[in-house]
């Protein structure tokens, strides 16, 4: 897939944008996977107060599904070898970020697959998925755009991302939550303070 044209069209509005849009893009690109991280621990802390061991177990379930997601856009990567294309592109503009080092492959984005991974297990593991999805998925395609937009990914490569991430998440969370929604059950039987503080209550030990 050669989308280096879209790149090209898209990195010359990079370079013409107003300052405080590129610093903008600049800052998301680099911290916004973090705003995922936040989430993922607001969705357990809501889950905990939920009787049902596999709304605890879902929340568990969706950052290490997005770890997989990482790994698996990792091995992608180093089977493709793709160069970026800050580098590969001629008469390309010049990146907002700098380009990153010879041998950090461009194929697939894994910003982009863990913002895609961590879009689709944090709407799985929600109460109102629903509307959570309409928060996670737009902030995924955000950084996924920012990510061409800075300079550093051809749109082939932040599409595959998303994809391969989004995919994984919705194999991988419902696969571990059955696990997961055991071992929560037996922590809260336990009845130790640790256990019951990480996996809440349970309805046996609710006032």
């Amino acid at each position: 897939m050669d989308s280096s044209g879209l790149y090209r069209d898209i990195t010359r509005s990079a370079r013409s944008a107003p300052a405080w849009v590129q610093s903008a893009f600049e800052v998301w690109t680099e911290y916004g996977l973090l705003l995922f991280g936040l989430l993922f621990i607001a969705v357990w802390w809501r889950a905990r107060t939920r009787a049902d061991p596999r709304a605890v177990a879902l929340a568990v379930a969706a950052p290490l599904a997005t770890a997989l997601a990482y790994v698996a856009s990792e091995l992608v990567k180093s089977a493709v070898d793709e160069e970026r294309p800050c580098r590969a592109v001629a008469g390309a503009s010049a990146s907002l970020l700098a380009c990153p080092a010879p041998g950090d492959w461009s194929f697939p984005s894994n910003h982009s697959a863990i913002a895609g991974a961590a879009a689709v297990a944090l709407a799985l593991a929600a109460h109102r998925a629903g509307r959570l999805a309409l928060l996670t998925v737009p902030l995924a395609v955000l950084m996924a755009f920012s990510r061409v937009f800075v300079g550093v990914h051809y749109p082939h490569d932040v599409l595959a991302g998303l994809l391969l991430g989004g995919a994984l998440a919705a194999l991988a969370a419902p696969a571990l939550t059955g696990p997961i929604s055991t071992i929560t059950t037996a922590m809260r039987a336990s009845g130790g303070r640790a256990a019951v503080w990480f996996t809440g209550p349970g309805p046996a030990r609710r006032p």
